[in-house]
């Protein structure tokens, strides 16, 4: 099998290795089978499409949405690179799946509005599939309702016509959606679970997403909402475009 791509934007390395082991559980997959490159560290160079199954970008502290001068170097850079390869991704209608970061990245490259509007914090949240995700052979596994870890300061507000709305919750209006047939972003994040949680919750206590003394009192809410683990999207993803 060819294998799938992970792109990566954490430098903590701890959460870096959580995320990729996330990923490497929910998609059944051995490490051969999904390559990590760590952007924040090394730019991205040629990505040849015909040496990869798919590719996965998952989350991180970057905010798209941030003016141009309040962005570091490496995340100017990493928004090129990444600019790059979604011209080439939605031109091929190649396998994409964007978690967190991810909806914003692809979000803006589409035409999107990208802003604060439906920041959630960090959370459980029900999501409801609209009608085009329940027949969607990557989204339509699951019922109509289901439960996933959020976090995120910024948000898709407003998508354009050719982009197709997946999934939906009351405080985020866009929680996924797809392009073409096979380019997919998510709000939420698919790889997250209850340990996951308290890994990201800790090291990011000070980045404005809660406040910093109420780190047990938001893993507990979260843990209250009754999500253990995302449904198997990755899984659905992986499974519906591995290529030998």
């Amino acid at each position: 099998m060819k294998p799938f791509l992970l792109l990566g934007i954490r430098e903590d390395d701890h959460l870096a290795d959580d995320e990729y082991a996330a990923f490497l559980r929910h998609a059944a997959l051995a490490e051969r089978d999904l390559r990590r490159h760590r952007l924040e560290r090394h730019g991205l160079g040629r990505v040849d499409l015909a040496d990869w199954s798919g590719i996965i970008l998952g989350g991180g502290p970057f905010e798209v949405s941030n003016p141009e001068h309040e962005k570091s170097p490496v995340q100017r850079r990493v928004e090129a690179e990444l600019a790059g390869l979604l011209d080439l991704v939605v031109a091929a209608d190649f396998p994409f799946l964007g978690a967190c970061y991810g909806i914003g990245t692809l979000g803006r490259h589409q035409g999107a509005v990208v802003d604060r509007t439906y920041g959630e914090p960090v959370s459980g949240v029900t999501c409801t599939l609209t009608e085009a995700g329940a027949a969607d052979p990557v989204f339509g596994i699951v019922q109509s309702e289901f439960g996933a870890y959020v976090g995120h300061k910024e948000a898709v507000n407003t998508l354009p016509t050719h982009a197709t709305v997946l999934a939906t919750s009351p405080s985020c209006p866009v929680q996924a959606f797809r392009v073409g047939a096979n380019v997919y972003a998510t709000q939420f994040h698919p790889e997250l679970d209850q340990e996951g949680l308290r890994l990201r919750v800790e090291a990011y206590r000070h980045e404005g997403y809660f406040s910093p003394e109420q780190v047990e009192e938001t893993l507990a809410a979260a843990y209250a909402s009754g999500v253990v683990e995302a449904p198997a999207f990755i899984r659905a993803f992986v499974e519906r475009h591995a290529r030998h």
